[in-house]
């Protein structure tokens, strides 16, 4: 498995602001200092993350037909299931891309129609 720091700077200025929003949220939390290398952080994220945030980035703004996109919501919820809950920042992504697509599949107003 591989571990990319996000919160290394040179690396943090080549992302979207969602990723860095949610680098900084978390950052907020918890102010430690971050190790490039040290895999149980919570400022890293695994490659398969990184891939299916600009996967699900890339259907969404080239408009794939929504059965593209359901099938990523599937790598997306197995994804989930693959990391625990310490893992913040790879949690807090997928849960995002996750929304993302089920509001592209279903609607923007998705939640209000299913309380």
């Amino acid at each position: 498995m591989i571990f990319i720091g996000i919160l290394v700077p040179e690396i943090i200025q080549l992302l979207d602001d969602d990723i860095v929003s949610l680098s900084a949220l978390i950052q907020i939390v918890d102010p430690r200092p971050c190790c490039r290398y040290d895999a149980h952080n919570t400022g890293v994220i695994t490659q398969i993350t990184l891939l299916l945030y600009l996967m699900t980035q890339c259907q969404l703004k080239l408009h794939h037909p929504v059965t593209s996109i359901a099938q990523t919501l599937q790598f997306i919820n197995l994804a989930q299931r693959r990391y625990p809950p310490e893992r913040t920042l790879i949690q807090l992504t997928l849960k995002m891309i996750e929304r993302k697509a089920r509001a592209a599949i279903y609607g923007n107003d998705m939640y209000s129609t299913h309380s």
